[in-house]
């Protein structure tokens, strides 16, 4: 397969890159990365997914080099949403297009997924289980069962609180990275994956802007007005037909989760536990990953 090309997005908080692999005119599965990972997180699955006649489109995400720090400075997650609709118009989206999404990219896929309006046919989520699969709390089936896997959770993750803290966290790097890619997908290899991380986050400026999607998250800070509505819908349950895929041995969130995460997606959606992978399954597993992929969003040829 051929080397990604590039897509250069303009944008009034910033300019995007995006890697795309496919030809120009297909219907586009829309590649969202997380933490800390990048848009090269997709390149074992991409010959797959062109070769069911996708073309992929794999954006940086916004603060993550080559893709610039946001001039309005929100790394709410609806900055993200947005950033990801105005790639897909730039790329020359279709009615057939389909999102996939991991880690922060998941929650991102999810929002997109429960827009009443979304210009997507079908949403794939991996590893971060939609937030409505959990709420309302008191409503929740199984919930002692719940309640019983949360401290393990709670200790898994740890580096959430972490990251709130002042100044400690900025010049961590170094040692988080490589640390959480070790617990969190056991056994993988990530040489070649953490130089790609270093290259996007690896200066301060970019190294904020990855702790800044977890600040406003958890601080729950306003976003800008042109977010706020989408910042919204992650919260929702989907509405879109979905697949939620989880890593059976992920060190950073259990996939036992997964069980409540089928009882909120919708009619035509489905759920899977791929075994012998951590979070970054797409990475641990291409293969098994991008045949469940494919047996759910069909062939685009």
């Amino acid at each position: 397969m051929t080397e990604p090309r590039w897509i250069d997005v303009a944008g009034p908080a910033g300019n995007l890159k995006a890697l795309t692999w496919g030809p120009p005119d297909a219907p586009i599965a829309l590649c969202l990365h997380g933490f800390p990972d990048t848009a090269y997180g997709w390149r074992k699955i991409a010959p797959r997914l062109v070769e069911s006649g996708w073309r992929v489109v794999a954006p940086f995400m916004r603060g993550y080099a080559p893709s610039t720090i946001p001039l309005d400075g929100s790394y709410h997650i609806g900055a993200v949403m947005d950033d990801a609709l105005r790639v897909r118009s730039a790329a020359g989206g279709t009615e057939r297009d389909v999102v996939i999404g991991h880690d922060w990219g998941a929650l991102a896929a999810t929002g997109l997924a429960a827009m009443p309006d979304s210009p997507f046919a079908k949403a794939v989520i991996m590893s971060v289980p939609p937030p409505a699969a959990f709420r309302p709390f008191g409503r929740i089936a199984d919930r002692g069962s719940l309640i019983r896997r949360l401290p393990r959770q709670l200790l898994r993750s740890w580096y959430i609180m972490y990251f709130q803290l002042p100044w400690l966290p900025e010049r961590s790097a170094s040692w988080i990275v490589p640390r959480l890619w070790r617990r969190w997908s056991p056994g993988y290899r990530a040489e070649q994956d953490l130089r790609h991380v270093d290259a996007a986050i690896g200066t301060p400026q970019s190294w904020r802007a990855a702790l800044g999607t977890y600040r406003a998250t958890i601080r729950n800070t306003r976003p800008p007005a042109r977010y706020a509505e989408l910042n919204r819908l992650p919260n929702e349950a989907p509405i879109l037909p979905s697949l939620y895929l989880h890593g059976r041995d992920d060190g950073c969130m259990t996939p036992d989760f997964t069980h409540w995460v089928e009882k909120v997606l919708p009619a035509g959606s489905e759920a899977a536990i791929v075994e012998h992978a951590g979070h970054f399954l797409q990475l641990e597993q291409p293969d098994k990953v991008a045949d469940l992929v494919l047996a759910f969003i069909g062939s685009a040829g």
